[in-house]
């Protein structure tokens, strides 16, 4: 009677084997992401996340790579959280992309990602993340890009950041950040390299030792920092883009020397002295605006310069020539 059960066991003990080598997902990381689901409130968006199927292969938002099946990607985007980032988010160990987007992600950002060092993108721009920029995140050495802005972030920015050898991009535009640019970025390695720090409150001069530095785009428009940056420019620059407009910048214009790398070059509301050097008419400019300064002279004929309209220069102490009236001297 027995003997005649076998066959069936059998089948059944196959099946079960069947299914439990075809699963690539890891056990470690499913039982993380069901906890991350559960500090979520297991919400809709997540309903792909059924313990029952493979996280590898039929699981939204993750992605495994092919040959260790571990979870590398998590990326999030456009959904309204209203909650913290789960701690949990640090057990994903080979975790290389962590992507939080537009989600309305409250609190600090937590300690658990230090854990991550496999990480090399950070995403948590659009959200209403509060606290520092933790420093932490200068030990994350694969880390490629750091995407902050548009939260709620305050404190001064961690010199620490710049200890990441593969950093080219730094977005901390739109927080509430404090107090001076650190020396430190002038160690950045990359030779192309994006720093955005737009509206915020940061005071002070900008070092001279990022005069050194290969920036591509550089941004710290809507600020309160102070003094000369006329050392950011020079012939032999890498720099595309140079935002430094509305800030309290003062230093003489008259001979300072472009790249002919440099396409977009915004100096407005500041207190800029001099006059517009001829030199910039041998750049091709895609975009230019030096104006609410406190420039002299006649705007230089030539290249670009006469392609901007008069709100490139005008509210300056005594700007004339074309796109401005005819100069009277």
């Amino acid at each position: 009677m027995a003997s005649s059960h076998l066959p069936l066991l059998f089948l059944i003990s196959i099946s079960f084997l069947s299914v439990s080598f075809t699963e690539r997902c890891h056990p470690n990381d499913k039982n993380t992401l069901l906890q991350i689901k559960k500090d979520l409130n297991d919400p809709y968006f997540l309903i792909s996340w059924d313990p029952k199927t493979d996280c590898c292969d039929h699981w939204y938002v993750v992605k495994c790579d092919d040959k260790t099946n571990r979870i590398t990607e998590f990326v999030l985007a456009q959904t309204d959280l209203h909650l913290p980032i789960p701690a949990a988010i640090g057990d994903l160990p080979y975790l290389q992309d962590l992507t939080i987007h537009a989600c309305n992600a409250t609190g600090k950002i937590p300690q658990a990602i230090s854990k991550l060092s496999q990480l090399n993108f950070l995403d948590l721009r659009q959200n209403l993340l509060t606290g520092p920029v933790p420093s932490f995140l200068g030990n994350l050495k694969k880390l490629t890009y750091i995407g902050l802005s548009r939260n709620s972030l305050t404190g001064s920015i961690p010199p620490s950041l710049s200890q990441l050898p593969e950093l080219s991009g730094l977005l901390l535009d739109r927080n509430n950040l404090t107090g001076g640019i650190p020396e430190s970025f002038a160690d950045f390695k990359q030779k192309s390299f994006y720093l955005y720090m737009s509206h915020n409150q940061l005071f002070g001069p900008i070092p001279r030792r990022l005069g050194y530095t290969n920036f591509t785009f550089l941004d710290v428009s809507r600020n309160k920092l102070e003094g000369d940056v006329s050392f950011m420019f020079g012939k032999n620059k890498s720099m595309n883009t140079a935002d430094f407009s509305r800030n309290l910048l003062q230093f003489n214009l008259s001979k300072v020397e472009f790249s002919e790398n440099l396409q977009n070059l915004n100096l407005n509301h500041n207190k800029i002295l001099g006059s517009i050097p001829a030199g910039l008419t041998n750049i091709n400019l895609s975009s230019m605006n030096v104006s609410y300064n406190r420039l002299c002279g006649r705007i230089p004929v030539g290249g670009r310069l006469q392609d901007f309209d008069y709100t490139a220069y005008f509210h300056n102490r005594c700007l004339c020539g074309r796109p401005l009236p005819e100069c009277k001297f």
